[in-house]
């Protein structure tokens, strides 16, 4: 399950694991004008860990995850 909220500066995805235990902590993905952000709570050491992706990456990973092992590199707008 997931959920899309519009905030004055980024939008919001919400990512809710389901189905049978264990289950993982909500991720929390933000996006900006400039920059992606990924959240998720740790319950180990009680924080919620952050990574920031350029959009450039971000638009890599979204290739990345249809392709085959190989190195590959984006061309055009895309």
């Amino acid at each position: 399950m997931f959920s899309i909220e519009h905030d004055f500066d980024a939008t919001v995805v919400t990512l809710v694991d389901e189905g049978p235990a264990p289950l993982q902590e909500d991720v929390i993905v933000n996006s900006f004008e400039e920059c992606i952000t990924v959240e998720q709570y740790d319950p180990r050491t009680d924080s919620t860990m952050r990574i920031t992706l350029s959009i450039s990456q971000m638009r890599d990973l979204a290739a990345a995850i249809e392709l085959p092992e190989g190195v590959y590199s984006r061309t055009g707008k895309g």
